[in-house]
């Protein structure tokens, strides 16, 4: 290639970190839907509707931001960042559109309709989306760059919870629904129109050259580079998809009950909890871009390793703390894994299946928060009502995380074997030449 089509390449070339940054508006937009809780006692005061139908409606959203996440994700793959990002743009605002309108009618069925399963739409593809691009953009800091645009997921509940709570008081429910939708919409839109994968075969710069120079390790292989259908006929997808399972199971439980459940084993006042719940939302964003960058260092199955280790201990040592700092301390460290487990599995999908069909093998796992959503806060409230106190719950809750230990640990085995075998079958063409 001549110097001059080589300029015109550089030029052309966009500018990583403003990938980065476009992710990141999408994810802070969708991440409004964990600040649901803040909606919900509005919804009881002005409308009438029965707490379980106001619950109903973030479980209707989490469990289409599974399933469209799954069955759109090739299809995301083949569209991709820039269209999907304007997709689910169009769906999250118009999903909170017909929220406010349902407000207006005092409609449920049309709030589940808007909220839950258009909404839901809108961000299992705007969380998938530009993920898939980032791992392809940072093949030399994975876990740094998924873990920017999922903590940004998590911030952006911090950011929503105070906007809707003062956008309820100055204008009311349903035009604060209209608002919210029509500004994510223009933010998600503009953050679109950035997204786009890197040039096949790209590779960063400085790695190129480093690599030239053997001053620096180079970018390591990924283990495979499969399909989506060729990734769910291996066991290690189900290794992936179980121990996410447990960790956002476990976690997202702890987020459902904070408050009654530091209140009973801490004894923290009302206001008192309030606050660690608005400070959970805080390590949850830290644990997404702590834990992947970390694990940019010590590899992703260790990092998992790790997250199921410091959780044993946690959910074992939680229902007997009554120090209300400790046990806040265990809390938010619980949650800091809770958030790096969301940020080092697009990472390590990576890793382990390659990147050409990210977008769709994320999406199938993802199957794994859409059950966890409806499994964990059930089973934590099924355990409560049936024993009385949460501790039950909690020692249910260490068991698990021992099973994706061992899980853990057992994929780290399986991946092992494949890299070796491939290592004779290089290997072996060349002893027979010699």
């Amino acid at each position: 290639m001549n110097q001059t089509s080589n300029h015109t390449d550089m030029k052309k070339l966009k500018n990583r970190w403003l990938i980065a940054a476009s992710a990141v508006g999408i994810h802070l937009s969708i991440g409004a839907v964990y600040a649901y809780s803040v909606l919900k006692k509005p919804l009881l005061a002005e409308l009438g509707w029965e707490f379980k139908e106001t619950a109903w409606a973030f479980s209707i959203a989490i469990l289409f931001l599974g399933l469209s996440a799954a069955f759109l994700g090739r299809k995301v793959e083949k569209m991709g960042p820039r269209k999907s990002g304007m997709l689910s743009a169009s769906f999250y605002g118009t999903g909170l559109i017909l929220s406010g309108l349902a407000v207006m009618l005092g409609s449920v069925n049309l709030f589940y309709l808007g909220y839950g399963v258009i909404g839901g739409i809108g961000l299992g593809v705007g969380y998938i989306c530009p993920v898939s691009t980032l791992v392809k953009w940072f093949p030399d800091r994975r876990g740094l760059a998924t873990g920017l645009a999922i903590m940004g997921f998590g911030f952006g509940a911090l950011l929503a919870s105070s906007i809707i709570q003062f956008l309820i008081g100055a204008v009311g429910i349903s035009s604060m629904f209209f608002i919210l939708g029509s500004t994510y919409f223009v933010l998600m839109m503009s953050s679109a129109q950035y997204l786009a994968p890197p040039p096949e075969d790209w590779t960063p710069a400085g790695f190129e050259a480093n690599a030239e120079r053997k001053t620096k390790k180079q970018i390591k292989a990924d283990l495979a580079q499969l399909t989506s259908i060729e990734a769910l006929k291996t066991p290690r997808f189900y290794f992936l998809w179980t121990m996410l399972f447990f960790n956002i199971t476990c976690g997202i439980a702890v987020i459902s009950v904070a408050s009654p459940l530091s209140q009973e084993i801490a004894g923290l006042t009302p206001v008192a909890a309030a606050a660690m719940v608005g400070a959970m939302g805080l390590f949850n964003g830290l644990g997404r871009i702590g834990w992947a960058s970390f694990s940019d260092i010590i590899g992703r199955p260790m990092t998992y390793t790790a997250f199921f280790l410091i959780q044993i201990i946690a959910f074992f040592l939680l229902p007997q703390t009554t120090n209300a700092f400790a046990f806040q301390a265990i809390v938010f460290l619980i949650l800091t894994c809770y958030g790096g487990g969301f940020a080092s599995i697009p990472a390590y999908i990576g890793d382990v299946f390659g990147t050409k069909n990210l977008s769709a093998i994320h999406g199938n796992i993802l199957t794994a928060w859409a059950a966890a959503g409806l499994v964990g806060p059930q089973l934590a409230a099924y355990v409560r009502e049936a024993t009385g106190s949460y501790a039950g719950t909690l020692y249910i809750f260490a068991g698990l995380f021992v099973v994706a230990l061992v899980v853990s640990i057992v994929i780290q085995f399986n991946i092992k074997a494949i890299r070796k075998q491939k290592e004779e079958i290089v290997i072996a063409p060349q002893m027979v030449v010699s």
